[in-house]
This record gives C-alpha cells, sequence and structure tokens, in this order.
C-alpha cells in the first residue's frame, strides 16, 4: 500500500483521473488535508472543513471482476469503512449503516460519502479510483449541509487522521481481497444486513411524486429493489429516487 499525502489538492478523485493508472501500484492512495473542489454523489460538493477529516482516493485493478458485476466493488468497500467505524461508536443503540448507493450513516444522520469510478479497457474493468469523504473531527458544519455526523461528535475525542486512515484502508482490503477470492455474491448478505430502510416502508420521491415503499433488495447492476404500498415492484437507477 502506498499514501501520498498532499496539503491541499482540488480533489482526489480527480487528481487520479490524470495518473497514467496502467502504470499506477494498486492501492495506491491520494489522500488530501484539504480538498478546494471536493465531489460528491450526482456532482454534488463535498464539504469538509481542512485539517480535520480524511479525504482521500484510492486505485484499485479488479480486472477479475465482471463489468456487469461492477457494483460488488461498491459493496466491498462500503462495507470495509462501515465495519471499521462499527466498534469506534459502540455506545448507547447506534447502529451504523449503509444508506444507497454507498453513503455510510450512523443512525439518521451521514458521517462518510463514496465515489467510484470505473476505467474500462478491452472489455473489462482496468482500475477503479475510489474516493471517499470520512467526517472525523470536524464538529460545525454548514446549514445546507444535511444530516451531518463525525467521529468526534459521536465519540467526545478528536482522532488521529493518519492512523484512522490506515487502519480504515486495512478494512477495506479486507473485504476487497474476500470479493476476489471467493464467488460473486459473497458480500450480498452482510451488505443488505446492513441496508439503511431494508424492510421498512418508508418515502420516496420517485419520478416527482412522493411514494410510499418498502426497499427489498439491491439487484446485480446496482439498482434499488422496491415494492410501494400499492404492490408494485420497482426496479430504480440513482437519479430515479431520492429518499425522503
Amino acid at each position: 500500500m502506498k499514501i501520498e499525502k498532499f496539503d491541499t489538492l482540488p480533489s482526489t478523485n480527480q487528481y487520479c483521473e490524470l495518473l497514467n493508472l496502467s502504470e499506477t501500484e494498486e492501492f495506491t492512495v491520494i489522500a488530501a488535508r484539504t480538498q478546494t473542489a471536493g465531489i460528491g454523489q450526482r456532482g454534488n460538493h463535498w464539504e469538509a472543513e481542512p485539517g480535520k477529516n480524511l479525504t482521500f482516493s484510492l486505485v484499485l485493478k479488479p480486472t477479475w471482476l465482471p463489468i456487469a458485476d461492477q457494483y460488488q466493488l461498491t459493496k466491498a468497500v462500503s462495507l470495509g469503512i462501515a465495519e471499521y467505524l462499527m466498534p469506534l461508536i459502540m455506545e448507547g443503540n447506534r447502529r451504523v449503516r449503509i444508506k444507497w448507493p454507498n453513503d455510510i450513516y450512523v443512525d439518521d444522520k451521514k458521517i462518510c460519502g463514496i465515489l467510484i469510478t470505473h476505467r474500462i479497457a478491452g472489455g473489462q474493468i482496468a482500475a477503479s479510483v475510489v474516493g471517499v469523504g470520512l467526517n472525523v473531527n470536524q464538529i460545525d458544519f454548514p446549514e445546507w449541509v444535511p444530516n451531518p455526523t463525525s467521529l468526534c461528535l459521536l465519540t467526545g475525542q478528536e482522532w488521529p487522521l493518519d492512523e484512522t486512515l490506515e487502519k480504515m484502508l486495512n478494512c477495506i482490503a479486507h473485504r476487497y481481497n474476500e470479493l476476489q477470492n471467493n464467488p460473486i455474491g459473497t458480500l450480498d448478505e452482510p451488505y443488505l444486513n446492513l441496508l439503511l430502510r431494508r424492510g421498512k416502508e418508508a418515502q420516496y420521491g420517485y419520478h416527482g411524486q412522493t411514494i410510499s415503499a418498502t426497499l427489498l433488495d439491491v439487484n446485480r447492476y446496482g439498482h434499488l429493489q422496491l415494492v410501494t404500498d400499492k404492490g408494485e415492484r420497482l426496479s430504480c437507477q440513482l437519479k430515479e429516487i431520492q429518499f425522503l
């Protein structure tokens, strides 16, 4: 594992996109103490106070993973991060959950965002860039940031960023290696067990309407599977459904 640290970058994912990934060692990590233009899901800005959080990108090369099963990589990364956080915040009845497609929540508050991009060549995944933003020591957030929390807010103590990064990367590597060395589908059950709202009826925004539906599953292609209160089954991509 090779970790390159920068004081400031516009975006660690964008930095990785400029690299020659074919010559970049797998498990190279690009970490920045400050991101000036961090990117989240749906192209949103990722808010992080300078020097307080972890913002990094990880280069992986899952050439052995069929393109149709690329969402398995999201499962591996999400599980690794969630399982790193669990023992740190065990007090009370707090629960770490994965919010589809790949945010990490503690109860109803967001602590981590993940953005994965793939580079395809010759009909296979040549490389993947995994961008991660974890709220660590930040305690004040702008009002426009929805439902944020951090390790510091949850535990009442500050956490060493370098040590936190290395331990979390080890957890990601464990699940990544498990994905590589086992049949496709090995991670499905542990992922579903942590999926936020699974089996519970809730409100969603769907094509401009508010619907009541129960989250059932995530299919092979990463599409959310739900059943409405009227019995209609839905299969939704990222831009089709919104958690309310």
